[in-house]
């Protein structure tokens, strides 16, 4: 079953138990679809790829805001915005510990045989292809920049 049709199956149950915060993700998914399947040069349907990418993007999207209104004291704003994120998050695929994530940049490290910051580069390209849709590449710089540094 691909994505799209996961998404309207879950619209579905969503309208039935009158899950407005779950529904409106969904919408959000939905659209973000069609937007991706119409825009010039795209194929007719998108590949787990590029669904992947879109769903992490619509994620990061919805964290930004919340943070961005919880800097400002907006709770009431955060609060919605964190949850559709947690809705439309059970749509990508298993996430890994910091630990499993560590372990990939270890041995990224090792092998491109990085010495310092000036190699981050090198590494974060092989490790965000290597983990595409399973880490957030903010966590993944993180933990490359503190590999690189020590």
């Amino acid at each position: 079953m691909g994505l799209q049709d996961k998404v309207m199956t879950e619209m579905k149950a969503a309208m039935k138990a009158k899950d407005t915060v779950a529904l409106e993700s969904l919408r959000a998914i939905k659209s973000a679809i069609l937007l991706a399947k119409t825009e010039t040069g795209a194929g007719a349907e998108l590949s787990e790829e590029e669904e992947v990418k879109l769903i992490q993007k619509l994620v990061k999207q919805r964290k930004d805001s919340a943070a961005i209104y919880q800097q400002q004291g907006r709770e009431d704003l955060a609060g919605p915005e964190l949850a559709q994120a947690a809705v439309i998050e059970k749509f990508l695929p298993e996430q890994l510990s910091e630990e499993e994530i560590e372990k990939v940049v270890v041995k990224t490290i090792e092998t491109v045989g990085a010495s310092g910051m000036q190699d981050m580069g090198k590494v974060m390209g092989i490790v965000s292809k290597e983990l595409a849709g399973q880490a957030d590449g903010k966590t993944i710089s993180s933990i490359v920049k503190a590999k690189l540094s020590s």
